[in-house]
């Protein structure tokens, strides 16, 4: 188990991030995508924000308990591929 922190990146060609302070403890990197692929889900399931209008441009940079970047998970990867379906 590890502590994996999700840094949102938002606001397309912004540079914009949110920082992700606590982390959530997770077994490992597989299971922190997953993770960041469901938040991913619900934030663009609750529709438009007056923050962000472009979830699919955004993406969350998972580090590790050090800071280190562990994966980055863009939004678009919620979408599956029309071969997937």
């Amino acid at each position: 188990m590890g502590r994996y922190f999700f840094n949102l990146h938002y606001g397309a060609g912004t540079g914009r991030i949110a920082i992700d302070k606590e982390g959530s403890v997770l077994p490992d990197a597989a299971a922190a995508r997953a993770y960041a692929l469901q938040a991913a889900r619900d934030l663009v399931r609750c529709g438009r924000s007056d923050a962000e209008r472009d979830w699919f441009a955004c993406a969350f940079e998972i580090a590790d308990a050090a800071g280190e970047p562990v994966l980055t998970v863009p939004f678009s990867e919620t979408v599956p591929d029309a071969a997937d379906a």
